[in-house]
């Protein structure tokens, strides 16, 4: 319920809690209602040039880069990402900070006055308030995560400049598609006629391809519009016809996030500004994002945190496992939603981890506790692994396993992460 004071009383938290209670479910795919509330609110363009970022996995990574990138370039850049880690105000971002409690909750009020009766679920809500604030912010670019598949997300109530899909794989299925055709359908609806359509990976499903040719929006192709390639240990070169940059390596660390950086810098040049190209290297070395391999040294044992939660994101673990090997052994604390592969996301990791540790996410949304995801696991390597209630004592048991020189590689969902990380923060 509003307190008392009304809607205007409410602080961030307060906001929080009472968006959450406006929709019987917490995902409502489709723009009807989210579309009808932007009208009343007034919303037009969140910026002067707006680039959509949606795909399986590597959206943060890239709007991370895009954002760098601009803002090294002098532009004023907002960044619309989700979900958030260690607090809500990490989805919004202007000029680079994070969004005041007051600002937000000034920006929630808003949308609740022109909502009425229509209900919105939490990510509507959020996504309305945050296309306010970018409205009244004076911005030259804003970068919009994607949330969930594309054509009816609320994010796509924006017509995108540039429209990037980074990675299309087998990911909520319920509501996407089982296979890479359909969910690849759904993220091309992103794209707008007669605009670039970034894609981020070489082997694009040909759902998207069909749908950039029916709508004449102009595909452009990661290893065949522009590429990435190695030059020494460490630089990389960006190129595509006509053009090339030399670039320092992402302080983001997995092998994957060379692509991530390119596919940004394709969306930024697919743009009508220019940027100086200096802009570009700076931008790839101040990217940072939490949560995507952050290391921290725990008693002479090296922790490594990453919100890795289905079976793409963990084949991209098993690779940096393989490039970056620690000097002893790999454990892991792995917790998941229940809506996940877990099995086929412990498949990918099968000779990369030494003792696995399992955990439970019962107080998180669509979450399992241990044992569930225990059985869930039978037939792999991991469900052999210990069980603990929930990631903080799951992590205590895998360091105090460690010899110096191993490391603890925790995963699974943003929970997982979250978790790790106050845990970590907190000297426990």
């Amino acid at each position: 319920m509003v307190p008392a004071s009304g809607v205007s009383g409410m602080d961030l938290q307060q906001w929080l809690a009472y968006i959450e209670r406006q929709h019987p479910r917490t995902i409502e795919l489709g723009l009807e209602r989210v579309r009808e509330v932007a009208t009343r609110l007034g919303l037009e363009r969140p910026a002067a040039q707006v680039v959509s970022v949606a795909g399986t996995n590597g959206k943060g990574s890239t709007v991370a880069f895009i954002e760098a990138i601009a803002r090294a370039g002098g532009w004023k850049v907002g960044a619309y990402t989700s979900p958030h880690l260690l607090r809500y105000n990490e989805r919004v971002r202007i000029d680079g900070r994070e969004a005041s409690d007051e600002a937000l909750a000034g920006a929630f009020a808003a949308v609740e006055a022109a909502r009425g009766s229509t209900p919105l679920t939490y990510f509507e809500f959020g996504t309305l308030a945050a296309l306010w604030l970018f409205q009244r912010a004076g911005l030259d670019l804003a970068v919009l995560e994607v949330g969930l598949g594309g054509r009816l997300d609320a994010v796509n109530l924006v017509d995108a400049d540039v429209a990037v899909i980074t990675t299309v794989d087998i990911d909520h299925t319920d509501w996407l598609g089982s296979d890479r055709e359909s969910i690849g359908a759904e993220k091309a609806g992103i794209a707008r006629p007669w605009k670039p359509l970034v894609l981020g990976e070489v082997d694009s499903p040909s759902s998207v391809l069909r749908h950039a040719y029916a709508i004449g929006a102009n595909a452009l192709r990661l290893g065949s519009d522009f590429f990435h390639e190695p030059v020494d240990e460490g630089h990389w070169r960006w190129r595509e016809v006509g053009a090339e940059l030399l670039l320092p390596n992402p302080q983001l660390a997995a092998p994957v996030q060379r692509a991530n950086a390119a596919t940004a810098i394709a969306a930024l040049r697919a743009l009508p500004g220019t940027l100086p190209d200096h802009a570009y290297a700076e931008g790839v070395a101040a990217a940072r994002l939490p949560g995507r391999l952050q290391r921290f040294a725990h008693g002479g044992v090296e922790v490594v945190v990453d919100v890795a939660h289905n079976p793409q994101a963990a084949r991209e673990l098993a690779a940096w496992l393989k490039a970056a090997p620690a000097a002893g052994a790999t454990a892991a604390v792995f917790a998941a939603l229940a809506d996940k592969d877990v099995a086929a996301v412990a498949a990918a990791l099968e000779g990369r981890i030494a003792r696995w540790h399992l955990a439970g996410l019962a107080e998180a949304p669509r979450g399992q506790d241990v044992d569930a995801l225990a059985s869930r696991l039978a037939g792999t390597a991991a469900a052999a692994g210990s069980r603990d209630a929930d990631v903080a004592t799951a992590l205590a048991r895998a360091v105090a396993a460690c010899a110096p020189g191993d490391r603890v590689l925790v995963f699974g969902s943003f929970h997982t992460a979250a978790a790790a990380i106050r845990t970590l923060r907190s000297g426990r």
